[in-house]
């Protein structure tokens, strides 16, 4: 069934075939079914699961990147490699599938995102040659501690759906960033712009490294930058983070193709899950107030990290 990974060559297919015939006994140990468990549930399982995260992943203006690396890598039995890579791809697509509805309802903006996708996007590409160089364990705990520590910031997080700005500095006005779109929980029109604008281009440097390095999609960063340091509004904070990830994300995922480590038996149901996903996000994010699912995301993130934690640790292979 997996002869043909002897085709990528190097030390990228000596890991495909361990991890496919390390896939039962992984499976057993991880707490997944038993040995013997047929090939093809595991795709099936990546396809729903990726279905679920596409929804969960647009209300919290998240790639489904930060979900899917620590869930499938702490859970599947595939090496973290290849759920890297697949998990640029599962934020790419699902970024490509949300942004046409995002921007056609004015919750993204061409504005915001392009500038900070480019720096975003430059720093993935150096992320993601760094993390392909690094051993697993190291990266599995590296991953499990960055998941972590995005949990407790969207704990300490307060999110306002329409921070106080006052006035857009002179970036912010050079670049024309602002913009106004209509809220249909309170049937008003909130028209919104930025300020703080050179330090939250700044963080974005640390973000597209970080983004690279796991292949988390970095939605969990843009949202609180955008929302709580420049003062955007939270669902245009949310809109313009989703939409940001199908530039950002391109960069690195094209290093992870370059270097065989994208698996069409892992990123082909993922993609299509989450793709399939984020079109039913989108309408349920054009009524709906994304904090609710926030606390969803938290859940998620904890248990994920720690598995994730302990999994590089060597306590819990």
């Amino acid at each position: 069934m997996f002869e043909w990974v002897s085709l990528l060559g190097g030390g990228l297919a000596a890991k495909v075939t361990a991890a496919v015939s390390a896939a039962p006994a992984a499976a057993g140990a991880g707490g997944a079914p038993a040995a013997g468990t047929p090939w093809w549930v595991w795709p099936l399982l990546l396809f729903v699961t990726t279905f679920l995260l596409g929804i969960v992943a647009v209300l919290g203006g998240v790639g489904g990147g930060v979900l899917f690396v620590p869930i499938v890598g702490s859970f599947f039995p595939f090496n973290l490699d290849f759920v890297r890579g697949a998990g640029l791809l599962v934020a790419l697509a699902g970024a490509l599938a949300a942004g046409p509805g995002l921007l056609k309802l004015n919750l993204a903006s061409l504005r915001l995102a392009l500038p900070v996708a480019l720096i975003a996007s430059t720093f993935s590409m150096l992320g993601a040659f760094i993390g392909l160089a690094l051993p697993n364990n190291i990266v599995q705990t590296a991953l499990g501690l960055t998941i972590l520590c995005i949990s407790l910031l969207f704990v300490v997080s307060k999110n306002t759906e329409y921070p106080r700005v006052e006035g857009s500095d002179r970036l912010a006005a050079f670049l024309g960033i602002g913009g106004t779109y209509y809220e249909a929980s309170s049937g008003k029109t909130v028209d919104w712009t930025v300020w703080r604008t050179p330090q939250g281009f700044l963080l974005f440097v640390a973000i597209g490294i970080m983004a690279g390095m796991f292949g988390l999609g970095a939605g969990w960063a843009n949202v609180p930058v955008l929302n709580l340091l420049m003062g955007a509004p939270l669902k245009v904070a949310v809109g313009t983070s989703k939409f940001l990830l199908s530039i950002t994300d391109t960069s690195a995922a094209w290093v992870y193709l370059n270097q065989g480590a994208v698996l069409p038996v892992i990123a082909v149901p993922s993609v299509v899950g989450i793709m399939l996903g984020s079109f039913v996000g989108v309408r349920v994010l054009a009524k709906a107030k994304p904090k609710a699912v926030k606390y969803l995301v938290i859940a998620l993130l904890l248990a994920a990290g720690l598995r994730s934690l302990l999994k590089g640790l060597g306590i819990w292979n």
